[in-house]
């Protein structure tokens, strides 16, 4: 067998169902489906698949590899699309030849920093992938040149959370598709090039409970009839919601219902039929409208100035409102807001007219 004949391609979509079924019939971990950004490709030999292999989301916390790229949860939570996990990959029966395994995937390599661009817009810096150490020692990696980074703590991810208890500690592989891939990944600002939607920020499980300690004295507009939801809650979810990229109500209300149910529990949400219940639409903005700015504004100037102290380096920036105009002793003028925004935190520590 020549490997120089050897060629890689994504699968087409009249192919997937082939592809599942083989995935499914051969790998030991067996098919994976096909959700956010994706790749599958099949290797071929004449015509004949030979391999496949795929590329998925990456994880979305790992100690080791987080600290060999030098980043921390809030850089890491938006810039996490810079990055691929290799999830799945097959020999075929039948088709076990010497170095086949490491052509492949070095052909992968290649492909995917033209081919994640040009199917999902933005660059591809680095793959990662997992290996069970009672089943392999990843020697194909390790004969690619893919950089070890140690072993992973065991936990896996389940739906709400991770699991409990650990399990197998899995061996962590990772290749830097670009040689300046760890300076990119930990820049101050990201580079146009490498940005990809709406910036984001994880905000971190002691963040959640202080929160709405800051809004406690803040006085509750509502009538007591009818309360569902502490406000210190309400607020403390509206400014998570708001630190997370949120604008507007209903993003706010969406971003609250994905919250897993240790992170209700942080918010203090109250339990309802064995669940901690999240605030609506409505009632976020029913509070929002209502509440007291000049109590809001000091209530998260307070927040700010108890944690914007990892904050190196502020942007200022300001805008004229239009159509906002105000009267000023000299007569008729336009409303300006100045905004102070941290480039670490990616917060927006205060806005003034």
């Amino acid at each position: 067998m020549d490997l120089r004949e050897v060629v890689v391609e994504p699968v087409s979509t009249a192919d997937e169902g082939r592809y599942r079924c083989l995935m499914q019939a051969h790998h030991y971990l067996g098919a994976l489906p096909k959700i956010g950004e994706t790749l599958w490709y099949a290797a071929r030999w004449r015509g004949e698949w030979v391999a496949l292999i795929g590329f998925s989301a990456p994880a979305l916390k790992c100690r080791a590899r987080d600290a060999w790229i030098g980043w921390d949860f809030r850089l890491r939570h938006g810039r996490l699309h810079l990055l691929a996990n290799n999830s799945r990959f097959l020999i075929l029966p039948g088709w076990h030849r010497p170095n086949l395994a490491s052509r492949v995937l070095s052909l992968c390599e290649r492909r995917l920093v033209s081919d994640w661009p040009q199917r999902f817009g933005h660059a591809l810096l680095l793959v990662e992938t997992f290996v069970d150490p009672s089943r392999f020692r990843g020697t194909i990696y390790r004969a690619s040149n893919w950089l070890y980074l140690g072993q992973t703590r065991g936990f896996r991810r389940i739906r709400g959370g991770y699991s409990v208890t650990p399990t197998v500690p899995k061996l962590l592989f990772a290749r830097p598709l670009n040689p300046h891939a760890r300076a990119r990944l930990t820049k101050a600002s990201l580079d146009p090039i490498d940005r990809h939607g709406a910036p984001r920020i994880m905000i971190a499980a002691d963040t959640m409970r202080a929160l709405p300690e800051f809004f406690a004295e803040i006085d509750d507009p509502r009538r007591r009839q009818g309360r569902r939801h502490p406000l210190p809650t309400v607020l403390g979810i509206a400014a998570g919601a708001t630190l997370c990229g949120m604008r507007g109500y209903k993003a706010m209300a969406e971003w609250a219902q994905d919250l897993s149910p240790r992170a209700r529990e942080r918010f203090r949400c109250r339990r309802r039929n064995g669940r901690h219940a999240v605030p609506s639409q409505s009632v976020i903005r029913d509070v929002l409208v209502r509440v007291d700015p000049g109590q809001l504004d000091r209530a998260l100037q307070r927040w700010n100035h108890a944690h914007g102290a990892e904050d190196e380096v502020l942007a200022i920036d300001g805008k004229t409102l239009r159509n906002a105009v105000h009267e000023d002793p000299d007569g008729p003028c336009q409303t300006h807001v100045l905004s102070a925004v941290g480039h670490e935190s990616q917060t927006t520590h205060t806005q003034k007219k």
